[in-house]
């Protein structure tokens, strides 16, 4: 982006985003995370995935070790895995991928996986099949009880975001999902940060639904 333009879009920024809540964005590719048992068959029993890089969420990391994502038309190859382990293993994709390799996801907050197709992750000379777990993860805010409260928001409370970019636009049906074990950022997956110009740092402002209808 040229230097200049993206010195307009800051001052722009900073001046909209005087006394109005306001989140950072990030966008999330494809990624993966496991079960202890997903784990155990695609790279033996008691293995421990190796963590490299700290997210901005507290916790969660990601791994050294990459997996296939295989389709009826195509495959996803050197897909990062995010630790820690969880209870069920999800795989999170985004709607171009998803043709791209001949599935149909479902829009679905992460986590909520019941009801989802299955998916084959290929790894380490492994094959596994999961009967579950593929999908295309909502757009959501990850949020501190201390936001939530200064800003007057609630868990599972739906709001807009208007993206401040040089290809600016208003996100509808966002998720706020709040708790004392987040840091506070948006999450957007690859196709929206297309859709928005997304540049590391870039900021939106949260317009609550009551606000938006004024």
């Amino acid at each position: 982006m040229d230097n200049e333009l993206l010195k307009k879009i800051v001052t722009a920024v900073k001046k909209e985003l005087t006394n109005k809540p306001s989140v950072e964005i990030e966008a999330s590719g494809r990624h993966i995370h496991l079960s202890r048992q997903a784990i155990d068959e695609l790279f033996g029993a008691g293995y421990q995935l190796t963590k490299v890089k700290e997210l901005s969420q507290p916790d969660q990391y990601v791994c050294q070790e990459r997996l296939t994502i295989v389709g009826p038309k195509g495959s996803l190859e050197n897909v990062v895995i995010l630790g820690p382990e969880r209870s069920e293993s999800q795989v999170e994709i985004s709607l171009t991928d998803a043709r791209l390799i001949g599935v149909s996801a479902p829009l679905r907050e992460s986590g909520d996986i019941s009801g989802t197709p299955g998916i084959i992750l290929l790894g380490n000379g492994h094959v596994l099949s999961l009967d579950k777990g593929l999908i295309i993860a909502r757009r959501h805010i990850h949020m501190t009880e201390t936001d939530a409260t200064r800003w007057g928001l609630m868990n599972k409370e739906i709001v807009q975001v208007k993206v401040m970019s040089e290809r600016p636009i208003v996100f509808d049906d966002v998720l706020v999902r709040v708790s004392p074990d987040y840091s506070t950022f948006m999450h957007i997956d690859y196709d929206e940060a297309n859709a928005c110009g997304h540049f590391a740092g870039l900021k939106g402002i949260i317009i609550k639904k009551s606000d938006a209808s004024d």
